[in-house]
């Protein structure tokens, strides 16, 4: 189960985040989860949305650069060793973690981590067999 996730790259200058997310808003596209990596020239942000094709025509006619990749999302408890049990399956099965970030769900009892790993297919075969949760976009989006 794959979530499509929008990766924008940005000029590592003041106010530039802030233009993405007002031209989203604008467009009534929601940001349910984004993660920000940055070196001294430019940062790439990386967003799950609720529309996540029309935030990538819609960026590219705000003149970003927009690219739209494929990520996995697991729920886990939110407690204590959540992340550690699915970075343990990732480890037994030799899977690489390119890049992850997470967020909390509103009820508390969950959280959600999105992965980027080497081998996609591996990596959600790996993860449903040993007993994790799944999300697809929708249902990120419903949280």
């Amino acid at each position: 189960m794959r979530v499509e996730q929008i990766s924008v790259f940005l000029e590592n200058t003041s106010g530039r985040l802030a233009e993405i997310t007002r031209v989203l808003a604008d467009n009534s596209i929601n940001i349910r989860a984004l993660t920000v990596a940055d070196t001294a020239d430019f940062g790439i942000l990386r967003l799950i949305v609720d529309k996540v094709d029309e935030a990538k025509i819609t960026l590219k006619d705000n003149g970003f650069t927009v690219g739209k990749t494929n990520v996995v999302a697991v729920e886990v408890p939110d407690q204590a060793g959540g992340l550690a049990s699915v970075l343990k399956t990732a480890e037994t099965e030799g899977l690489n973690v390119e890049y992850m970030y997470a967020f909390v769900n509103k009820s508390g009892k969950n959280a959600v981590l999105i992965f980027r790993f080497d081998e996609m297919d591996k990596a959600i075969a790996a993860m449903q067999g040993a007993g994790f949760v799944l999300l697809d976009g929708a249902q990120i989006c419903g949280l």
